[in-house]
């Protein structure tokens, strides 16, 4: 287990949006505290990652979109993962998604978080 690794896993999606934003702040946070962070999206998770969906979601009326607090985390070294059932699930090809993804297997998840100090679920 590494000490400076934190693993998030992303189920929530654009029917949930106060629950898009925080995952991604707490991420872009824990880069800025010198954290490894990966974050691993699946089932609606998955879709916030599809070219510009993530723009439409907004948790607050008036507020900063979901896709504005996804580029944060990536320019502050974010690595996402998506899995690949997940794209299956929703029709989803991996040129659907926006470039920085990696597509990974389930079982990538169960090693990345026996590698992480932390794992967060949203």
């Amino acid at each position: 287990m590494a000490d400076d690794k934190i693993l998030i896993i992303m189920t929530s999606g654009p029917d949930t949006p106060r629950r898009c934003a925080t995952p991604f702040f707490f991420a872009t946070l824990a880069t800025a505290m010198d954290y490894e962070v990966t974050m691993f999206f699946t089932i609606d998770g998955t879709l916030l990652l599809k070219k510009g969906l993530a723009d439409t979601v907004f948790p607050k009326e008036g507020g900063k979109s979901v896709g504005e607090f996804l580029r944060e985390a990536i320019e502050s070294g974010v690595k996402m993962t998506a899995c690949t059932a997940s794209l299956e699930l929703h029709g989803l090809t991996p040129e659907d998604l926006i470039p920085e993804v990696r597509m990974v297997g389930g079982a990538s998840m169960w090693q990345m978080a026996e590698e992480s100090k932390t794992v967060l679920t949203f």
